[in-house]
């Protein structure tokens, strides 16, 4: 009869490996995590005490629902690149420094939008902007 006690092998747990793969699964999250931008930037605009302002010059390219092109309220004879394009720099001059404001009927076709992007860039507007309206329910926070 053994009545020494039993001797309990002792259970290693080999944690440096564990650690390996915990840190490489650290590091893939926080490089394929896209972080969430904010765009909601507080800002006091500072005041002028002059009421005299500049006559803005600016062209408005506006798009119906139907795709047809209006530059400062005159109806292009055409829908085609190449008409705009001619009809921008008839306007401006040659300046494209000019502000360009393009404003599309929200069932305004996609291409057609596109289309007046791509000729304005093609004469030569680097910027220019969208015009959008506020809805009653959404103000900026």
């Amino acid at each position: 009869m053994n009545l020494r006690p039993r001797r309990k092998d002792e259970f290693d747990l080999n944690v440096i490996s564990f650690i390996d793969v915990l840190l490489v699964l650290l590091i893939f999250f926080v490089v394929t995590t896209t972080f969430k931008q904010s765009f909601n930037i507080a800002l006091v605009l500072p005041e002028a005490t002059s009421d005299k302002r500049q006559p803005e010059t600016r062209i408005d390219l506006t798009i119906d629902g139907d795709g047809n092109f209006y530059v400062d309220r005159s109806q292009l004879v055409n829908n085609q690149s190449e008409t705009l394009k001619q009809v921008l720099l008839k306007v401006t001059g040659g300046k494209t420094n000019v502000p360009l404001i393009i404003s599309a009927d929200s069932k305004t076709p996609h291409q057609a939008v596109i289309t007046a992007m791509d000729a304005a860039r093609q004469v030569g507007f680097a910027h220019f902007g969208l015009a959008t309206k506020q809805t009653e329910g959404s103000h900026a926070r």
